[in-house]
């Protein structure tokens, strides 16, 4: 059997050490460098002559630094004769443009997919990727891997009182990852509905917001797969607990809290706790803003999907337990 080289990008290198330390293999040698002109240059520091190469790159703030780098590691892979070449990407960088949002708009998540092809990639690894239809975005098989499996035994581990609780959806677009979940945990789940006043933009004072489901006296669970912005959700927490809702928890696969997010969590009452998974990099300044904030370790599924496709096994048995 071939043997294995993981290679990790600059984006998240404490999760890529995670991972390696799980598999029990030391990152390979590569160094990074700009020149003068910002040009970014890779340099992959032992051979990969037809090897198993896994390279982790997840998207992190510096995302077209970090996409740039991905690709110039594959590409240089490729021109050293590597058997196979897997992208681990925790965070797919671009996923929240998977489709059109205007009329002269890019789908950037697809010319992501396809660049990384271009590059060299034979397979991808990734985890809940922002819409199912990109994974047809792709040359090259692609493995998503759920962060559900995690995020339920988190729940059932750390909040007693669960099982009696209900699962939200901010908006009609999440209500499929919502029942997923509340399925898994057979807990209830509802929606909350923002209704536009007048035509009004769904993002103006102007609009207000309609529960859809029972909370009252419960313990609620909004669900997203990216946390960015957490205005709505804030204004979700702040409605659900005027609906005599007794806490609510902020759930996420990538926590990508852009700007202040997480101060605004700390200053959001109706929000308890904000849980999210380690693809995404979150900086020690930034956990510093909120006492609120808890990282689940997902280098365990990650590392066992690679395990499983370098020896060839299947990894559906990752969508089922964690």
């Amino acid at each position: 059997m071939r043997k294995t080289k993981i290679f990790a990008g600059s984006s998240h290198p404490e999760l890529a050490s995670l991972i390696a330390d799980r598999l029990g293999i030391p990152l390979a040698p590569a160094s990074f460098r700009k020149f003068p002109n910002q040009e970014m240059t890779v340099e992959i520091g032992t051979s990969v002559r037809d090897e198993d190469v896994f390279i982790i790159q997840s998207g992190s703030a510096a995302v077209n630094d970090n996409l740039m780098e991905l690709l110039l590691m594959v590409n240089a892979c490729k021109m050293a004769s590597a058997g196979r070449i897997t992208a681990v990407l925790p965070y797919f960088p671009y996923s929240k443009q998977s489709k059109k949002k205007k009329v002269r708009s890019a789908i950037a998540a697809k010319l992501v997919a396809q660049m990384i092809g271009v590059a060299g990639v034979d397979h991808v690894i990734t985890m809940d990727l922002h819409g199912s239809q990109m994974q047809g975005f792709f040359s090259k098989p692609v493995d998503n891997l759920l962060a559900e499996p995690t995020i339920a035994r988190y729940i059932m581990e750390r909040i007693p009182e669960y099982s009696s609780g209900v699962v939200v959806s901010k908006n009609v677009g999440g209500a499929k990852r919502v029942t997923s979940l509340a399925d898994r945990l057979r807990m209830d789940f509802a929606l909350v509905h923002r209704e536009r006043l007048g035509g009004s933009d769904p993002d103006e004072e102007d609009s207000k917001l309609t529960l859809v489901g029972d909370v009252s006296g419960r313990v609620c669970f909004i669900v997203d797969d990216v946390i960015d912005d957490v205005h709505g959700v804030c204004e979700a927490a702040i409605h659900l607990v005027s609906c005599r809702a007794t806490r609510v928890h902020l759930v996420g696969t990538h926590g990508i809290l852009s700007d202040n997010a997480l101060h605004l969590v700390e200053a959001c009452d109706a929000i308890s706790e904000i849980i999210v998974t380690n693809t995404y990099p979150i900086s020690e300044e930034k956990r510093k803003m909120t006492r609120k904030l808890r990282v689940i370790d997902v280098s365990g599924v990650l590392a066992e999907a690679i395990r499983r496709t370098h020896n060839g096994e299947s990894i559906s048995y990752l969508f089922y337990t964690a």
